[in-house]
């Protein structure tokens, strides 16, 4: 990044003519320089599946990802694979692997379960995983396929694979101080390969390192309002594309399958502050507004940030009617920039009608 206070930036739209540059108008925030495990989180719960009401503490968390961690070890030193060239493919992401696969310094690749047999074994020729993590239901898709394959549930897993356990098998061994000895992790490494979302062509690779995802985590923390306390989330969004992953598969630890009543049943429950949504259950929302409001208190949402696609006015506006006490943040990002692009943070900042916000902290875009 050029040294700012040396150009001649215009201070209204933060371009500078000199090198065809726009800066971002927002403060830059400072970049990490510990890992996200290193962030004290002091025993708040981490975690609640809004299904059945289960939760973690981030204490609890820790030490599960410290057992998947031990066993990825225990599979990589069997298997003999370096760890430049150790990849997982993950259909659903539960936070637990997500943390224990970067923890071990290893590549994590996930993929759309919706996907087609077609799909995914090309996803698996272009990205050479050694193992993968998946559900019973996902595995058929998987047949023929040699890699050795970990299940997220209870399932039962059908046709010619190759199971070797399965993730809860995998937290009751427990940590060990074997994992302690595993080569030091570096925050230029390579962390996550994602696939784009295909809009302009072909989906692609992108690959994000260990302080490319630092730094997100850190501007997720920089979009909180202050004033608007502690927040509470829930998870809409896919957690194998980067807005899930970034935010909530690495980031703010929630989870639950999406069902418009057991969203609406856990806004009340656990009084969520911030609703990540795309615009489709946006526009259910506003249909359903005056029956929803009947039978759901929602009065703790504070929020609600939308990307994935543009919200038009007259959406906003009918949204903003029947909820008017709470903000509405659009946002723009790319897989590529690793969640990066532009944002909405101020007040002033979410009352602009079709526009996504401003270029991200610590960003630059430059006009070719």
């Amino acid at each position: 990044m050029a040294k700012i206070s040396s150009l001649r930036i215009d201070h209204r739209t933060g371009f500078c003519s000199s090198n065809s540059t726009f800066y971002g108008k927002h403060t830059p925030f400072p970049l990490p320089s510990t890992f996200i495990s290193s962030y004290p989180h002091h025993g708040k719960i981490a975690f609640i599946d809004a299904t059945t009401g289960r939760h973690l503490s981030f204490a609890e968390l820790w030490r599960a990802v410290e057992s998947v961690s031990t066993c990825l070890s225990d599979f990589r030193n069997t298997e003999r694979q370096r760890r430049s060239h150790h990849r997982t493919e993950l259909h659903l992401l539960p936070h637990r692997l997500t943390l224990s696969v970067m923890h071990l310094g290893a590549i994590i690749t996930t993929s759309n379960p919706l996907n087609t047999s077609r799909e995914i074994a090309f996803h698996i020729a272009d990205s050479k995983p050694v193992l993968v993590f998946t559900t019973g239901q996902v595995v058929p898709k998987l047949a023929g396929s040699s890699l050795p394959i970990v299940l997220l549930d209870t399932t039962e897993a059908t046709g010619q694979v190759k199971i070797v356990g399965t993730i809860n098998e995998m937290i009751k061994k427990g940590p060990t101080d074997r994992i302690g000895v595993r080569d030091r992790v570096y925050q230029d490494e390579a962390a996550s390969l994602l696939c784009s979302s295909g809009t302009t062509g072909a989906s692609k690779g992108v690959i994000s390192t260990h302080r490319n995802l630092m730094a997100l985590m850190q501007f997720l923390q920089y979009l909180t309002f202050p004033e608007d306390g502690e927040q509470t989330y829930f998870c809409t969004v896919p957690m194998f594309h980067i807005y899930g992953f970034g935010a909530f598969a690495i980031g703010k630890l929630t989870k639950a399958k999406f069902d418009m009543h057991v969203m609406l049943s856990t806004i009340q429950k656990y009084r969520v502050t911030c609703l990540p949504l795309e615009p489709p259950i946006l526009l259910t929302l506003v249909k359903e507004a005056d029956w929803i409001r009947k039978q759901y208190d929602l009065s703790s949402l504070q929020s609600i940030l939308c990307g994935g696609a543009p919200l038009s006015k007259d959406l906003i506006s009918s949204l903003l009617e029947k909820f008017p006490l709470v903000k509405i943040r659009q946002g723009y990002a790319l897989t590529e920039s690793t969640g990066f692009g532009a944002s909405m943070h101020r007040a002033e900042e979410c009352r602009k009608y079709g526009s996504v916000g401003l270029l991200s902290p610590n960003l630059e875009s430059q006009n070719r």
